[in-house]
């Protein structure tokens, strides 16, 4: 039952949003819903994640390992962004960037975008699927512009342009797939949990056309390279908090849509034919996410190609297929929304403080934000995989994973993108966080919100960096039951 009160607090929050209008008092009040979504989504993680069976509820919404740690990680996001988004939307009213009613319109389309994102996870349908991921999009288009500038709806127009295209490919490949399902004799459905254990009779060559459309598809929302386009613009354009639920956890949403379709290939034709595809294109996000994050000057921009770069590793550990390289990919599918959350966070603040997105005008920040300078200088390292913490872990349960199955070229390409990527990161933020202050620049103290955001994004990170050993039995269970149920 705890599904039910996951979705319905975010439609009631977005109600509240047009109800209530004092926009501080019903900031506190969306954060507390989202940590009460949040207490609902580990007790059903806990109940569903090491069951060997689904949970299905009316034969609409279906439940399984994969489903609820996606949900999970949206929470957890959608929480952090909530909190974040107290002192975030008091200062742009402050500062007079929007209205107290504009502040209203963004709780609404705050709680309708979470709600969307999990029904995404939730459905069982393949074809509800679809619906759920176009309704991110329409929705957090509206986000993405708005601040009404000529960037910003430049870059939600272009949002959705290039993904309606993707989305179009995607349905096609839900249209292939529901065909071999047809033809195979059975009767009609788009349910997972139907297709799933008869996909080994399903028509082979139709299964395996029908994943290049997926994977296109979906692939454009999730920022697979190169389909991406779109996510430098969206991403440097949103409000912070909206820019942390985009790279934290949207492009999750449609991982899982490809994850789902994959099982179902993997069962029917075979492992290679989906492991070939998901390295293939998680090399070239690795490969174009590096050259742009090395000439780089715009600081929201320079983290949203980071996010193809890691959307492009979790996609090479779940090509390389072993339990190790799955659990380590689903572990860095969490461990990068937490660390992108608090970057995007940091970027937030300091975009605000600054007036200015251009890194080379962005200088002191340690001294100007002492907090954030702080903050981000640990989630520089973070991000860029640096012990102790949690990305470190992903990253060489992957890795070891590439080795154990004697995937070397693999694993050579993924040391050295790593490796230049953490150069080119140490250059930028060490010239950000350092050096004199600006003229006129005075020291700006950040809200209590957004320091509470970022402290408990910090522990998750610290946390699962240091104390990983303590549940990775668990995480390599459901990593091993993924692609053989």
């Amino acid at each position: 039952m705890e599904i039910f009160f996951i979705l319905g607090i975010p439609l009631l929050l977005s109600l509240g949003a047009l109800l209530i209008k004092r926009p501080k008092v019903f900031g506190i009040i969306n954060c507390l819903g989202y940590l009460a979504v949040m207490f609902f989504s580990i007790i059903l993680f806990k109940r569903v994640a090491l069951s060997p069976d689904s949970r299905s509820f009316f034969g609409f919404i279906c439940l399984d390992a994969l489903s609820v740690f996606f949900i999970f990680v949206i929470s957890v996001v959608a929480f952090a962004s909530a909190l974040y988004s107290i002192g975030y939307i008091k200062k742009d009213m402050e500062e007079g960037r929007i209205s107290k009613k504009k502040s209203r319109v963004y709780y609404f389309l705050f709680n309708l975008f979470c709600c969307s994102m999990f029904f995404v996870p939730s459905v069982n349908n393949l074809g509800i699927l679809w619906v759920a991921i176009e309704m991110t999009t329409l929705i957090s288009a509206f986000l993405v512009g708005f601040y009404n500038t000529k960037k910003s709806i430049e870059a939600a127009w272009k949002y959705i342009i290039i993904c309606s295209v993707g989305i179009i490919f995607a349905l096609l490949g839900t249209i292939l797939f529901s065909y071999a399902f047809s033809i195979s004799g059975l009767s009609k459905s788009l349910n997972w949990s139907d297709m799933t254990p008869v996909a080994h009779i399903l028509d082979k060559n139709i299964l395996k056309i029908a994943f290049i459309f997926i994977l296109a598809g979906y692939g454009t929302k999730a920022g697979l390279a190169p389909m991406h386009t779109w996510l430098p613009d969206a991403h440097s354009q949103a409000p912070a908090p909206i820019s942390a639920l985009l790279s934290g956890v949207l492009l999750k949403t449609a991982i899982y849509a490809i994850l789902r379709f994959g099982i179902i290939v993997v069962h029917g034709a075979g492992f290679g034919y989906f492991s070939s595809l998901m390295i293939l294109f998680g090399i070239i996000s690795l490969i174009i996410s590096c050259g742009f994050i090395l000439v780089q000057k715009d600081l929201k921009r320079l983290l949203a190609y980071s996010s193809i770069e890691h959307i492009g590793i979790i996609s090479i550990g779940f090509g390389l297929g072993s339990p190790l390289a799955i659990a380590g990919a689903l572990l860095h599918v969490f461990n990068h929304a937490v660390t992108k959350s608090l970057m995007f966070f940091g970027a937030g603040n300091i975009v605000t403080a600054y007036h200015k997105h251009n890194m080379n005008a962005i200088r002191g920040v340690i001294k100007a934000l002492p907090f954030t300078g702080i903050m981000v200088l640990l989630g520089c390292f973070a991000l860029t995989g640096l012990p102790p913490f949690s990305l470190f872990i992903s990253e060489m349960m992957i890795l070891i994973g590439a080795f154990n199955r004697s995937s070397y070229l693999v694993a050579g390409l993924l040391l050295l993108f790593l490796a230049v990527i953490f150069g080119a990161f140490i250059y930028h933020f060490g010239k950000m966080l350092f050096g004199n202050l600006p003229k006129g620049m005075i020291v700006t103290r950040e809200s209590l919100s957004a320091k509470l955001a970022f402290l408990f994004l910090l522990f998750l990170i610290c946390a699962l960096g240091i104390g990983m050993v303590f549940v990775k039995k668990d995480l390599l269970w459901i990593a091993r039951g993924l692609f053989l149920r």
